[in-house]
């Protein structure tokens, strides 16, 4: 760290933004800009103002850039799915206190149509995708074709 005092209880748990930049193999002004944008929020701050990560803020930054790198997701449909697992969270740790019946069917109907809305994110990506990848089967059809035109090219001389 950056020795710097941090909050109590926190000494062991948070790490400097340049540590965790180096750790997810990205900038800190990508942190910077993850902040700007809503998805990333540092859980301290030392007192010169340097951002402090917990490694539950570390498990949000590697989700971004799973989201990003592995699924492709532009940063503004990355925002739309981490809200929508936060408001999942949300909803877990309410059922966990305990609640009535009634609550627990609303909670469990919003489940469902955070659900539903993931999903059509996720098939709305995997189109594209399939998408993409019918071009290359067709592109390797026609290189296919081209060398067997070719072989039989050379068969003929």
């Amino acid at each position: 760290m950056t020795g710097e005092p941090v909050p109590k209880g926190k000494q062991s748990a948070l790490l400097a933004i340049g540590a965790v930049a180096r750790r997810a193999g990205v900038t800190t002004r990508t942190l910077r800009y993850y902040q700007e944008m809503g998805l990333l929020h540092p859980s301290g701050v030392t007192m010169r103002g340097n951002r402090l990560y917990s490694d539950a803020d570390v498990d949000r930054l590697q989700r971004i850039l799973e989201l990003r790198d592995v699924m492709g997701f532009d940063l503004e449909r990355i925002r739309l799915i981490l809200q929508t697992e936060d408001r999942l969270a949300q909803l877990r740790a309410e059922a966990a206190r305990g609640t009535s019946p009634d609550r627990r069917r609303e909670m469990v109907t919003e489940a469902m149509d955070l659900n539903a809305r993931l999903q059509r994110e996720v098939n709305e990506r995997l189109g594209l995708l399939q998408g993409f990848l019918a071009e290359l089967h067709a592109k390797a059809s026609r290189y296919r074709d081209i060398v067997a035109e070719l072989d039989a090219d050379a068969a003929r001389r």
